[in-house]
C-alpha cells in the first residue's frame, strides 16, 4: 500500500515527475541500472540486493533504507544521504561517495574502492575497513575521539592509521597518548619510543628526547590501577610530561601537520 501512495506523491513534484518510471522500476523489481534517481526520496526503502549499477542517485535521501548486498558499483551517490543505511555486504565499487552522509550506516563486509570515503561523512559508521579512509581522515576521527574521551575508539584509529602510514610519527605518539588514558603505560611508553625515533629521523631532537624521557618514566613508575589512566599516582612522573605533549599533539593533528 505505501508504494502506490508514494509515487502519487511523488507526481506532485515536476523533477520527480520525471524519473517516475526509474523510481516506480526499482520499488516494484529492485531492478534499476543506470537509473536517473537524483533527489528522489528513498527513506526506509526496501532495496536489498538491487541492482543499481552505475544509477544516478545524487543527493537523493536514503537514510535508514535496506540496501544489504546492494550492487551499487559504479553509482554516483554524491551528496546522497545513507544516514543509518543498512550497507552490509554492498558492492559499493567505482561508486562516488564525495559529500555522501554515512553517519552510523552499517558498512560491514561491504565492498569499497580505496580511500572511497575520503570526502564523505561516517561518524558513528560501522565495519568501515581502513582501507576506505585515507590516512589524514583515520588520524583525524583519532583525534575528534580523543577529544571526547573515547580512547579506545582513538586507539583504534590511531592505529588504523598507522597502518597506512607506519612513518608518521604524530600517530605513534596520539596512540601512545590514548593508550596511557587508558592506563596501560608498557605499550603507551613502547609507541612514544617508535615516535621518538622517527622524530629523531626528521632532525626534531628535542622531541624525540622528551618523548623518551617520558617513556623511561612511565617504565619506572608504580603499577596503578586498571583505567586511572595517568592518574595521580604518577603525577609529577610520566604524567606531567605526556600532560604537556597532548595538548601540543592536538593541535599539530587539528592544523593538519600530519
Amino acid at each position: 500500500m505505501l508504494r502506490p501512495l508514494l509515487l502519487t506523491l511523488l507526481l506532485a513534484s515536476p523533477a520527480a515527475a520525471a524519473d517516475l518510471l526509474d523510481l516506480q522500476q526499482l520499488l516494484e523489481r529492485g531492478d534499476c541500472a543506470g537509473c536517473l534517481l537524483q533527489d528522489a526520496d528513498l527513506v526506509h526503502a526496501e532495496l536489498k540486493q538491487a541492482d543499481l549499477r552505475d544509477a544516478r542517485l545524487g543527493g537523493a535521501n536514503l537514510s535508514r533504507a535496506n540496501l544489504r548486498q546492494a550492487d551499487l558499483t559504479g553509482a554516483d551517490l554524491r551528496q546522497a544521504v545513507l544516514l543509518g543505511a543498512d550497507l552490509s555486504g554492498a558492492d559499493l565499487r567505482g561508486a562516488n561517495l564525495t559529500g555522501a552522509d554515512l553517519r552510523q550506516a552499517d558498512l560491514s563486509g561491504a565492498r569499497l574502492d580505496q580511500e572511497a570515503l575520503s570526502h564523505s561523512h561516517w561518524e558513528g559508521a560501522r565495519g568501515i575497513p581502513s582501507s576506505a579512509s585515507s590516512y589524514a581522515d583515520l588520524h583525524n576521527r583519532g583525534v575528534d575521539a580523543a577529544i571526547k574521551g573515547k580512547h579506545p575508539e582513538a586507539e583504534q584509529r590511531f592505529s588504523d592509521a598507522i597502518g597506512r602510514r607506519p612513518d608518521a610519527a604524530i600517530s605513534w605518539l596520539a596512540r601512545g597518548i590514548a593508550r596511557g588514558e587508558q592506563g596501560r603505560g608498557l605499550q603507551a611508553a613502547a609507541d612514544l619510543n617508535q615516535a621518538a625515533r622517527l622524530y629523531r629521523q626528521g632532525g626534531e631532537e628535542t622531541l624525540a628526547d622528551e618523548l623518551d624521557e617520558a617513556a623511561d618514566k612511565l617504565r619506572e613508575a608504580p603499577k596503578r590501577q586498571r583505567g586511572n589512566g595517568w592518574g595521580s599516582a604518577v603525577l609529577g612522573g610520566a604524567a606531567g610530561v605526556l600532560k604537556q605533549l597532548a595538548p601540543y599533539a592536538l593541535k599539530v593533528m587539528g592544523q593538519g601537520l600530519l
